[in-house]
């Protein structure tokens, strides 16, 4: 890739495959959704490494919570642990924390470590990390339009811009790249509202796979891609 090359300033990655890739082994679910944790870290690293600002990582979903018991377990545990014991290499990094989602379900433990990680990292300046933990992208927009009629907004003062500006983190820009893994080709539901004019990369690798070289692979593939915005 050129040093002159356009990159995404905002990528948002679906990170699917985990559980195929632990299958493909005789590995358990757990194991899987561990190594795809190491490696949602590694990656999101190398991008913000390469001039990336913004990296929006789908990790659980609003529809996951009809996973088993102990796999959802094991998921907010991963979580909790990224904001706690792993965030002072965040941290050590320069790295800001955000979140996008619902507390609905969610432990008030991880709901505080969440608030805690975003105002501990708030000042960062090497990158934004936003956690699409408990997301949906029209859970989002629900909430977005609750929040409005709660304020009693006129009518005719609602608009696509006031909608954006109720979504979560509303500071977090338009995404331009959303890369997805697993031979999967569909957003499930990722950035609605963010993502209208995105430009979408899909690979058959599964998550755990999915190397620095193929995100280069993917940001190569998106700075030769023409966006005209609709005109």
């Amino acid at each position: 890739m050129s040093q002159e090359a356009v990159l995404p300033s905002h990528l948002g990655i679906i990170l699917d495959g985990n559980r195929r890739w632990a299958k493909a082994r005789d590995l358990s679910t757990f194991e899987g959704h561990l190594k795809g944790y190491e490696n949602f870290k590694d990656i999101t690293k190398h991008a913000f490494n390469r001039g990336v600002d913004y990296v929006s990582a789908y990790i659980f979903s609003t529809e996951n919570w009809a996973r088993t018991k102990d796999e959802v377990k094991f998921l907010m545990s991963l979580a909790l642990k990224l904001l706690t014991k792993d965030l002072a290499e965040l941290n050590r990094e320069n790295i800001r924390v955000v979140w996008l989602g619902s507390k609905e379900k969610l432990s008030q433990k991880l709901i505080d470590a969440i608030l805690k990680a975003e105002e501990k990292t708030k000042n960062n300046t090497h990158g934004t990390l936003c956690l699409c933990f408990n997301y949906g992208g029209k859970q989002e927009i629900v909430e977005a339009v609750k929040k409005i009629i709660t304020e009693k907004t006129p009518v005719d003062q609602v608009t696509s811009d006031l909608i954006d500006k109720s979504l979560y983190a509303p500071e977090v820009p338009p995404v331009d790249l959303i890369i997805r893994t697993s031979g999967e080709h569909r957003s499930s539901g990722f950035m609605l509202f963010r993502s209208d004019y995105a430009e979408f990369y899909f690979t058959n690798k599964l998550w755990p796979d999915f190397t620095r070289v193929d995100l280069e692979d993917a940001l190569n593939d998106y700075s030769y891609r023409s966006r005209r915005f609709g005109k």
